[in-house]
């Protein structure tokens, strides 16, 4: 089968496609014909060698066809998403092919939608969806920021705070990804050079919940611009990897604010069942245009790394997928 590789750590041209023998299945896990798969800013850290030791065959996500299923659940030409799990990390994940994943990381769709749709949802939504339901417990009429606002994840955000009837506010550092935003239907868009805070005061002062994408860099502001009761989901790491200096969160932390993380390798597991996410439904919104998942590009197998080089660069402005 087909493979996109890495020769060693380093940049995009480290990416070679190159033909390889086909996963072998364990038991508990679901061998799938790979159609489409998301692109995702870990893969640039795997890619990098800033997570350690990886798996050769990159990808955390993708969409397709089961093969054949060790557990019996699924039948073979179902169509179904499979996220996580491993995948990229400690086994070999979706360039390629074929890959084999957990069944616990494997969700059955039916849908007649194009493959190059579904491989923009899996990572970006399961993880909106669990991040804005489970960890901020978001309600319709709240007050949200959604901090990295154009990111992939952070435009699923949108969209899904948007659909249940919060108040959205994005953040953006570039005055050009505005009406990107607005179109996703951010009800405000605010440039924090200083505070958050003081960005927020025009839209009404401090807000129920922030989901942070930036990182480390940015959650102490985050917390300092939510209510007391309000909840602040730490999602990500766009600000970079740096750890917070000198975090005292006695002085540092408002009180009453409640502060969580979201990993999306969590996926799969006992307390964060794949299944807990309602992927059909997310399928069914989209279909029905009460969702605007869309990808943002789509690229064939051989153009990986291109794909990578923009990322590198800042320069998708929503998800890339892969057309296998």
């Amino acid at each position: 089968m087909r493979a996109i590789t890495r020769k060693q750590f380093g940049g995009p041209e480290m990416l070679e496609v190159v033909d390889v023998a086909v996963p072998t299945m364990q038991p508990g896990t679901v061998m799938i014909e790979v159609r489409a798969f998301g692109l995702n800013r870990a893969e640039l850290y795997m890619r990098r060698g800033e997570w350690g030791e990886v798996a050769a065959i990159s990808g955390i996500e993708c969409v397709g066809r089961v093969v054949a299923d060790a557990t019996n659940r699924l039948r073979q030409g179902q169509t179904v998403m499979a996220l996580m799990g491993g995948m990229g990390r400690t086994i070999d994940g979706s360039y390629a092919d074929y890959t084999v994943v957990p069944a616990s990381n494997v969700i059955a769709i039916e849908t007649s939608a194009p493959w190059e749709l579904l491989a923009a949802l899996p990572e970006t939504y399961a993880t909106a969806w669990t991040c804005l339901h489970r960890n901020l417990e978001l309600k319709a009429g709240q007050r949200l920021v959604v901090r990295g606002g154009t990111s992939s994840l952070g435009q699923a955000a949108i969209d899904i705070a948007v659909q249940l009837g919060a108040e959205v506010i994005a953040t953006t550092r570039n005055a050009e990804r505005e009406p990107l935003l607005r179109r996703l239907g951010a009800h405000h868009v605010v440039r924090p050079d200083g505070e958050l805070s003081a960005a927020l005061a025009p839209t009404g002062g401090r807000v129920d919940a922030v989901l942070d994408l930036l990182g480390n860099s940015s959650i102490v502001d985050s917390l300092r611009a939510t209510r007391r009761g309000g909840r602040v989901c730490l999602a990500g790491f766009l600000g970079g990897l740096a750890p917070l200096a000198d975090f005292n969160p006695l002085s540092q932390m408002p009180s009453g604010v409640h502060l969580s993380f979201f990993g999306s390798f969590n996926f799969g597991s006992g307390d964060f069942p794949l299944s807990g996410v309602p992927m059909q439904q997310i399928v069914n919104l989209i279909a029905d245009g009460q969702l605007r998942g869309r990808p943002a590009r789509t690229f064939t197998f051989s153009e990986v790394p291109h794909a990578h080089q923009l990322m590198e660069r800042n320069e998708a402005l929503g998800k890339f997928v892969v057309l296998c």
